[in-house]
């Protein structure tokens, strides 16, 4: 160390005893110079003094960092202890609040559902009143129809009724007898405003009956008919003796004697009888030896005798159903198994006999009869009964 740098060390640090005894003679007056060998000695008494301060500076600094840090770190837990309890306070006021939205949901819940029980009551009451109103007008227009208009929907109405039925059962008397009962009800009514609808009933009228209606009833009678004579029918390969009888009658009057020659010999006559029995027998079997018969299909002969009974079963079964489809107005059905029944009576029955030609006709006339017509409606009547209603 320099003898520069002790000088100011020496004159600022007054509390040291160096300094102290320095400062003494100064105070007390002047005093003699120290010999320069005692000033170097100064020198190193001096810094430990300023270790210590430095070191003193160091501890306070340290210190009042520790408390700051001790300060900040304790306002700090303080802060974080106040911070959960304010969550734990927030969190409690959320769960009430959160048992406090169910239940108002659950009542919200129910509110509605009461609501909607009352809704749809009201919506019925609603609908109930709505019909009650509407039948309450209608019944309120129909008291307020004249004679005039409730005479015309009743006969709309009934004409209506009329070209239903006709046309379920394919008859047209229905219709015409209510054209008829409706234009003896506007006669008698006698209006000016419905002389237009009389007209329209007329032409109606006269156009129901010009049309050809099927008689289903007296077709049905013809089929029944037709089945009763089917057991009755000869076939082609059982064909009937015709003329057996004829020769019997030939032999018999050709082999009677005389009434007086009988009377005279009665062995004659007991003799002529015997004849008579023999001759006749023996002309059957030969008679029945040979026949003779044209046939056009030769599978009709080949027909067995046990066969015949179910040929003759199919036959009924076709006309029954023919006369089921006519009482159903299935045109097309029956028109299907009257040709198969006619085939059959042309392909296995003797056509010749009497009672094969009378069965033939009554399919045939029934197949002619029984055609899908379709009834004319009556509807230049119904519009002229709208627009009598209409130009009230």
């Amino acid at each position: 160390m320099t003898p520069v740098d002790t000088i100011p060390a020496t004159v600022n640090d007054t509390n040291s005893p160096a300094a102290s005894s320095a400062a003494e003679p100064v105070a007390n007056g002047p005093q003699p110079l120290a010999p320069t060998a005692a000033a170097p000695a100064a020198a190193p008494s001096a810094m430990p003094a300023i270790a210590y301060n430095r070191w003193l500076t160091a501890a306070a600094v340290v210190g009042a960092l520790s408390v700051a840090s001790l300060t900040l770190a304790l306002y700090g837990q303080q802060r974080i202890k106040s911070l959960e309890q304010e969550l734990v306070r927030r969190q409690q006021d959320s769960q009430g609040q959160a048992i406090e939205a169910r239940a108002l949901a659950k009542q919200a819940q129910d509110a509605a559902r009461a609501a909607e029980a009352k809704v749809a009551l009201l919506d019925a009451r609603v609908a109930e009143t709505a019909l009650q109103r509407s039948q309450l007008e209608e019944l309120i227009q129909q008291l307020g129809r004249s004679r005039d208009e409730n005479m015309l929907a009743d006969v709309d109405a009934a004409l209506r009724v009329a070209a239903q039925q006709s046309a379920i059962t394919g008859s047209a008397e229905p219709l015409i007898a209510a054209l008829r009962q409706a234009e003896e009800r506007l006669a008698r009514l006698n209006q000016p405003r419905v002389e237009r609808v009389r007209r329209a009933l007329a032409r109606d009228l006269d156009r129901v009956k010009a049309v050809a209606v099927v008689d289903i009833p007296s077709l049905t009678i013809k089929l029944d008919e037709a089945v009763r004579s089917i057991d009755d029918l000869p076939m082609l390969s059982q064909p009937e003796r015709r003329g057996a009888a004829v020769a019997a009658g030939t032999v018999h009057a050709a082999a009677a004697p005389a009434p007086a020659v009988a009377a005279s010999y009665p062995w004659l006559s007991w003799a002529s009888d015997q004849w008579q029995a023999v001759s006749t027998r023996v002309w059957t079997e030969v008679r029945g030896l040979v026949r003779v018969t044209r046939i056009a299909n030769p599978e009709a002969v080949l027909v067995a005798p046990d066969q015949a009974w179910f040929l003759r079963e199919n036959l009924k079964l076709r006309l029954l159903n023919a006369r089921l489809a006519l009482l159903s107005r299935q045109f097309d059905t029956a028109q299907s198994d009257l040709r198969d029944a006619q085939a059959a009576l042309d392909r296995y029955f003797d056509r010749s006999a009497r009672r094969v030609g009378l069965a033939s006709d009554l399919v045939k006339q029934v197949a002619t009869q029984a055609r899908q017509l379709s009834l004319p409606r009556p509807d230049e009547t119904l519009a002229a009964i709208a627009a009598a209603q209409a130009g009230r």
